[in-house]
């Protein structure tokens, strides 16, 4: 369930597609690289991911606000029920969108409250991009997502996804929302949009300072 109290879909063949399984890699993969001691998962999904991390031996405890989805601990983003630096590392992926933008602050401070440092997000980017991808016999393979401007659009919620707001929609250009960001005392460490799924991007942010 969405944490504004809709219903997803997740178990079905609309929702769960191969590009969408390549954003689950790359959450994968930033907690591999990050590898902490324990980590809080915020929205539960298909639970793919938490499943996977525990598999490979990460304490990971998770947190959703539709106990349909059996998460560890029944909850909002917007008041974790945990002391403040609980968490090694916390990851947040696909949830904040589905929130009304005027909590989206508070929930970055729920985030940054309960981590030791470390918050990984991803939230939906509509800004326009061509995908290129080309071989070269000296540098491999290589992947470059080329820039189309175009005037923003005034958002439209996706039916299956049912998002509130999304990142390059008019009224929410990526500059508002990494403002947003900084404002809350987290530290953008690096952000990128994921190749074969570009509608997801990936924000990795350091709440240690600030």
């Amino acid at each position: 369930m969405a944490d504004n109290g809709q219903a997803m879909p997740y178990f079905n063949a609309a929702y769960d597609t191969k590009r969408r399984f390549c954003s689950y890699w790359h959450q994968i993969d930033e907690i591999n690289r990050l590898a902490p001691a324990s980590l809080l998962e915020v929205g539960i999904g298909n639970g793919f991911v938490s499943g996977y991390l525990r598999g490979r031996g990460v304490r990971v405890t998770t947190a959703d606000i539709d106990p349909g989805l059996k998460p560890d601990h029944v909850a909002s983003v917007l008041a974790l029920p945990f002391p403040d630096r609980s968490f090694a590392a916390v990851m947040c992926c696909e949830v904040l969108e589905h929130l009304p933008y005027e909590h989206f602050a508070q929930a970055l401070r729920e985030l940054r409250r309960v981590s030791q440092g470390p918050v990984v997000v991803s939230l939906p980017d509509r800004t326009r991009v061509y995908q290129c991808m080309f071989h070269l016999p000296w540098a491999g393979t290589v992947r470059l997502l080329m820039p189309w401007f175009r005037i923003p659009r005034k958002h439209r919620p996706d039916r299956i996804d049912a998002h509130a707001w999304e990142i390059g929609v008019r009224g929410y250009p990526r500059g508002r929302i990494t403002a947003a960001m900084r404002e809350q005392g987290l530290r953008i460490i690096r952000t990128y949009r994921v190749f074969e799924h570009p509608r997801h991007r990936f924000f990795i942010l350091d709440g240690t300072q600030g």
